[in-house]
């Protein structure tokens, strides 16, 4: 029996990762955060605070260090309708800097993001001060202590705003003004009392 002429078979279409499949990828596949990564994007550069949240130990510690030091330089130049002007703006570029450079790593909240711990702590010590360095330092570690141990409102707030897109990126975003919101209402009440 003699085969007839064979058809031609249709080439099998090639797979290729779309930015719906991103966060499906495996952790292998996800870039490494580090210096090359943190210049690729401009948002890369703001969410990983400039550079402070590549700290091997503790970046959020790290990050908010860098909200401290550069406060005190900047309050020298700063009125208080700039520093206003100032936080909205870094609230509304974060969010968007926060949404890109977390698809981009593939992690709904990487660790390696402190532009919410930036601006959350700024917000801190715009508000609290005039004060001298160790209500500074009792801010900061309260502040710290909010965003770590998230207890209630942090934990809300970190729990219910989590994914890829604006809502992840305003997610992160939102669980560090939670905990700054926190801090304020402390160091009031410490205050009043």
């Amino acid at each position: 029996m003699n085969p007839g002429p064979s058809e031609p078979q249709a080439e099998p279409p090639v797979a290729t990762p779309s930015s719906a499949t991103v966060a499906a990828l495996p952790d292998s596949a996800a870039p490494s955060c580090d210096t090359y990564f943190l210049l690729s994007h401009p948002a890369h550069f703001i969410a990983l605070g400039f550079g402070s949240g590549l700290s091997r130990i503790a970046p959020g510690t790290a990050g908010t260090l860098w909200a401290w030091l550069s406060f005190i330089f900047l309050d020298r130049y700063l009125s208080d309708v700039q520093w206003a002007r100032l936080l909205v703006l870094s609230l509304v570029v974060g969010t968007w800097a926060c949404t890109v450079t977390a698809r981009h790593l593939r992690v709904a909240d990487p660790g390696s993001i402190v532009w919410d711990e930036v601006v959350a702590f700024w917000l801190v010590l715009w508000l609290i001060m005039p004060t001298g360095f160790w209500g500074q330092l009792w801010a900061f570690a309260l502040f710290r202590l909010f965003d770590a141990a998230k207890p209630g409102p942090v934990a809300w707030a970190d729990r219910h705003f989590k994914g890829f897109g604006v809502r992840g990126g305003f997610g992160i975003m939102l669980d560090d003004l939670v905990a700054a919101f926190c801090t304020l209402l402390v160091i009031a009440v410490w205050r009043w009392w």
